[in-house]
């Protein structure tokens, strides 16, 4: 499928779904609303899906790898060769997002989509790559436009490959020294917030780093012009391969109506461009966390996406989206193991 066949099959969520899923909510042995979020979170599930008696769906996070030419302006606290020896941490399961996956039932899937190094064949790693890592974007365009298309077209396959595997969730992760600075711009261009309010400090970057970062950003987009109307511009000019390969996955996903948990800020900067492709794929998206990353916010504003949870977490990977699958798993159960007031033979609220 390519990403235009994507973006046009992409549909509403189904609204008379999520009523009569609340409708059950309702009637649940609580008091109406007692369970807040969670049971909007389960209403929206069926809504995404139109499965009224959801079974707990099978989980997969999907770990996006990619180096940044704009990592050589000094941007991140750590060197690019990082990049490539997490995605070994990964396939070795010796990361965060591992930890927090297996906790919640929830395979870890490595993409190779960009990274600066050859890995050979490697058991479990999806080896998708477009090229080694993007262009240096403050002197000159990210990635080609036909990069930026095959790049979006590997998440869109990978939806699609998951969904025919039976995985009914999928999680967003991500990999990538010196990924924080095309998804500062992204966020920046796509939702017309200045660069300084939208840049944080990445790695950990220090009060020189930061400067040096917001300044990178700007003569960057001084110098590209990147058309907010255009998302395929935005990545070319300022994107990764890896933002770009999420923002795949997040329209084939909507494609086939699976629900997508978004990890933290380089996942906005990818849903950001997927909404800007097709804005009814927002539908289909769940924030699990607010990141500290200050840009993080602006995105989600701009998504109409409020946060399952706010832990000042920063570190990509998925980790926060295997959070927010927990949550997800246990709202599923709320509505479908719950008796009803009918069921258990409870006495309702006197009126």
């Amino acid at each position: 499928m390519t990403f235009q066949e994507a973006i046009r099959k992409i549909e509403p969520i189904d609204e008379a779904c999520r009523k009569r899923a609340q409708a059950r909510l309702d009637r649940l042995t609580k008091p109406v609303g007692s369970l807040g979020r969670l049971e909007a979170l389960a209403a929206r599930y069926v809504a995404m899906t139109r499965e009224e008696r959801p079974k707990v769906p099978r989980a997969a996070i999907f770990t996006f790898a990619a180096d940044h030419g704009v990592a050589n302006e000094g941007v991140s606290a750590y060197p690019s060769a990082v990049t490539a020896q997490m995605v070994l941490n990964f396939l070795r399961g010796g990361a965060a997002v591992n930890v927090l996956a297996s906790h919640v039932g929830a395979e870890v899937l490595v993409v190779d989509i960009g990274v600066a190094y050859e890995f050979g064949p490697l058991p479990n790693l999806i080896s998708r790559k477009v090229a080694k890592g993007t262009k240096n974007f403050a002197h000159e365009p990210a990635m080609s436009r036909e990069e930026a298309i095959k790049a979006l077209e590997v998440g869109i396959e990978l939806a699609a490959q998951a969904r025919q595997r039976g995985v009914g969730l999928i999680g967003t992760g991500d990999m990538g020294i010196g990924n924080t600075t095309p998804s500062a711009a992204i966020t920046s261009v796509m939702t017309g917030q200045s660069v300084a309010s939208v840049t944080g400090r990445g790695t950990g970057v220090d009060e020189a780093g930061l400067s040096r970062k917001v300044t990178v950003i700007e003569r960057a987009l001084a110098r590209h012009r990147p058309d907010s109307g255009d998302p395929l511009d935005v990545l070319t000019k300022v994107g990764g391969l890896e933002i770009a390969g999420l923002a795949g996955l997040i329209l084939g996903a909507a494609a086939h109506r699976v629900p997508v948990v978004l990890d933290g800020f380089i996942a906005g900067a990818a849903a950001l461009i997927a909404a800007g492709f097709q804005p009814r794929c927002c539908e289909y998206l769940i924030a699990s966390h607010r990141s500290v990353e200050r840009g993080h916010q602006a995105a989600l504003d701009r998504l109409g996406l409020v946060p399952l949870l706010d832990l000042d977490l920063r570190l990509g990977e998925g980790t926060g989206a295997c959070l927010g699958i927990s949550l997800i798993q246990a709202s599923i159960k709320i509505l479908t193991q719950m008796a009803t007031f009918e069921e258990a033979g409870v006495s309702e609220r006197e009126t």
